[in-house]
C-alpha cells in the first residue's frame, strides 16, 4: 500500500506522538509499504526523504502567547497549501491523520475531494492539554476539547486507531461515534534485557529511573517527594531522561528533598537501552497517559515498574502485582512501594521474568500488522461506500469544505453524497458496556 501520515510535527524526537510515528513509519516500510509523511521537519535535517520516508515539509505557524509553552512541550503546529497536498497524495491508498489540527484538516478535506480513504489516531489525550495551561482537574474544559477534537475531524472519518483500551474507553465516553481499534504502539525489538553495568558513580546506588517529558501530568514531582521521605534517600539514585518545560522546578525540588540530587538528561535511544539496564527500578508516576511506550520499553528490558493507578492513565493496565500500582497523587504510598520492592529482591527478580514474557506481547511489527489490517478494512468499506454511492459521514458544511478543498487545490469539483452512514453498531455497543460497568 502506499500510506500518507499527517502530523504537525516529524523527524524532532522530543515528544512521545512525534516518536511513535517515526517508529510506526519505519515499521510500515519493513512491511513492504511505501510511506509518505506531510509534516513540519526541523531545518537541520535535510533532504525530502527520512529513513526511506517520503516527506512534505510544511511551514511552521508561530502562535503568539502561547508558543513558548508549545514548544517546551516538543511541538509546532505546520502549515501548506492545497495543491501541494493534492500533488503529494495523489495516487495513496490511504491517508492516515495522526493529530486533530488545522494541518491534518485541511488534508483530510483534500482526500475526500480527491476520494481517498482517510483513518484517524487518536494519541493525544485532551488531559494533557488542559494540564498544561493549569486546568487539567477541571472536566468541563477537558470534555469541551473532547469535542473539539471530535468535530475537527473525528466526526467525519469512520476508522480510529487508539493506543489502548483505556483511550478507547474514554473516547465512547466523550461520544464519540467511530469504530475505533485499540492497537498498542508496540515496542522495538531494539529494546531488551541486557547485562550493562552501573557506572562507577553509581555502583553503590539503588538507581530509579522514569522516562519522558518533564511536565506537569507526568508527576515526576511525586517520585523526587517519595524518595526525599523514605528512609533509604542516601541509598537512591534518580534518573529522568527527558526534557520539558517544568525541568528547573524538578531542579528545585530536587535540590530540596533529595541527599543525591536527581539526574536530569536527554538521551539518544542506545543511551536510554543502557540506563534501563542498569536501573534497579522504573516507574510511571504520570496521571494521564494514552499508552506510555517508555514503561513498556522498561518492562520488556526486565524491569519491574511502579505505576500510578489513575484511572485516566493507560499504563495502570500494565501492572502484574499490587506492589507494582501507587495511589494516584500520593508519594508517601509511592514511598512504601518503592520501600517494597527494595526490601524483598527476590520478588523483583521473580517479576522481572513475568514481564520479560508480557513484553513480547507488545511486538512493534506484530501491532503494525494489525494497524494495516484497519488500514486495508477502511479501504474497503471506503470501496462499499463508493458502490452505493454514500459516505461515511457528510453534513452540508463539511461538503462545503471539501469542496472548497478541491478548488483551491485545482481538482474537478468532487461528488458528494448526502447519505449518512454508519456501517456498524459498535460505538453502541460499546458505550452500552461502558454504562453498565
Amino acid at each position: 500500500m502506499i500510506i500518507t501520515m499527517v502530523i504537525d510535527v516529524y523527524g524532532d524526537k522530543n515528544n512521545g506522538t512525534t516518536v511513535t510515528a517515526m517508529r510506526t513509519a519505519a515499521s510500515l516500510i519493513k512491511q513492504g509499504n511505501e510511506v509518505r509523511v506531510i509534516a513540519w521537519v526541523p531545518d537541520s535535517i535535510k533532504g525530502e526523504e527520512i529513513d526511506g520516508v517520503k516527506i512534505l515539509r510544511c511551514r511552521k505557524v508561530v502562535v503568539p502567547i502561547f508558543e513558548g509553552l508549545i514548544e517546551a512541550n516538543g511541538f509546532t503546529f505546520g502549515k501548506i497549501d492545497e495543491k501541494a497536498i493534492a500533488e503529494f497524495i495523489k495516487g495513496s491508498d490511504v491517508v492516515h491523520l495522526l493529530l486533530p489540527f488545522p494541518l491534518e484538516q485541511k488534508v483530510m478535506h483534500v482526500a475526500q475531494a480527491m476520494n481517498i480513504p482517510v483513518t484517524n489516531a487518536f494519541h493525544l489525550q485532551p488531559d494533557s492539554i488542559s494540564y498544561n495551561v493549569h486546568l487539567g482537574k477541571v472536566q468541563f474544559v477537558n470534555s469541551f476539547i473532547y469535542h473539539l477534537f471530535y468535530k475537527w475531524t473525528f466526526k467525519y472519518t469512520r476508522t480510529v486507531h487508539t493506543p489502548s483500551e483505556n483511550m478507547r474507553r474514554l473516547m465512547y465516553q466523550h461520544h464519540y461515534k467511530n469504530d475505533i481499534y485499540a492497537i498498542s504502539n508496540g515496542v522495538s525489538p531494539f529494546f531488551q534485557k541486557m547485562d550493562v553495568e552501573k557506572p562507577t558513580e553509581l555502583k553503590d546506588k539503588f538507581v530509579i529511573l522514569m522516562t519522558g517529558r518533564l511536565s506537569g501530568e507526568k508527576r515526576q514531582d511525586l517520585i523526587i517527594k517519595a524518595v526525599g521521605h523514605s528512609k533509604y534517600n542516601d541509598k537512591i539514585q534518580l534518573i529522568f531522561c527527558g526534557q520539558g518545560p517544568r525541568l528547573k522546578e524538578y531542579q528545585r525540588l530536587s535540590k530540596k528533598y533529595l541527599k543525591n540530587p536527581a539526574i536530569f538528561k536527554f538521551v539518544k535511544q542506545a543511551e536510554i537501552r543502557d540506563i534501563i539496564n542498569y536501573s534497579d527500578l522504573y516507574i510511571h508516576a504520570s496521571d494521564i497517559e494514552s499508552e506510555a511506550i517508555a514503561c513498556i520499553e522498561a518492562f520488556t528490558c526486565g524491569k519491574v515498574p511502579i505505576i500510578s493507578d489513575s484511572k485516566l492513565s493507560a499504563t495502570n493496565y500494565f501492572s502484574l502485582s499490587n506492589h507494582c500500582l501507587f495511589k494516584a497523587g500520593d508519594y508517601m504510598d509511592l514511598k512504601d512501594k518503592i520501600e517494597y520492592f527494595m526490601e524483598h529482591p527476590e520478588e523483583v527478580k521473580e517479576l522481572s521474568k513475568k514481564y520479560i514474557e508480557y513484553g513480547k506481547t507488545f511486538s512493534l511489527y506484530d501491532k503494525a500488522d494489525q494497524l494495516e489490517d484497519m488500514m486495508k478494512l477502511e479501504i474497503s468499506r471506503h470501496q462499499e461506500d463508493e458502490k452505493n454511492h454514500r459516505m461515511f459521514y457528510s453534513s452540508a458544511k463539511e461538503r462545503h469544505q471539501i469542496r472548497k478543498a478541491a478548488k483551491k487545490a485545482g481538482l474537478p469539483k468532487p461528488v458528494l453524497y448526502k447519505k449518512d452512514v454508519y456501517h456498524s453498531k459498535e460505538w453502541k455497543d460499546a458505550l452500552a458496556h461502558i454504562k453498565k460497568d
